[in-house]
């Protein structure tokens, strides 16, 4: 219940991204990490490089991210983040953050701090497990 009401929310505050989830996904990886590639984005966030290609043909479309060529590699291209799209993502930021405490907000502050801190060992101890695989493979290969 918790989760899909999460989702519910999530998507009703990402709205208007070109990808809904995943594009704000995609958004915040490409500025709060270096990753050299669009491959590298793609095995980040377990999303398979042909939904890769059209979510960043969208994003780029929509001016929030752009395709340069890699200085290290002539034949690679790395995703850059335009100014565009670093003001969207802090617009959309606030946005998740609000659906993180209405979610929450059934909890008094010690309780939820505790568990979003467990949560985030959790899908740390998970993504160990297979960093890889989808989230879904992930945590079927705990069962292993």
């Amino acid at each position: 219940m918790v989760l899909r009401g999460y989702q519910r929310l999530q998507e009703d505050a990402v709205d208007g991204l070109p990808g809904g989830v995943r594009c704000y996904q995609v958004l915040s990886t490409v500025i709060h990490h270096e990753l050299p590639s669009q491959q590298a984005i793609g095995a980040h966030l377990a999303i398979d490089r042909t939904v890769m290609t059209y979510l960043l043909d969208g994003m780029v479309t929509a001016t929030l991210v752009e395709r340069v060529p890699d200085p290290a590699d002539r034949r690679a291209r790395k995703i850059v983040a335009t100014a565009e799209g670093v003001a969207v993502l802090a617009r959309y930021e606030a946005r998740v953050a609000a659906v993180e405490q209405a979610i929450l907000g059934g909890l008094e502050g010690a309780d939820a701090a505790q568990l979003g801190s467990l949560l985030g060992r959790l899908a740390s101890s998970v993504h160990r497990a297979d960093p890889t695989a989808s989230p879904c493979e992930a945590v079927e290969s705990l069962d292993r």
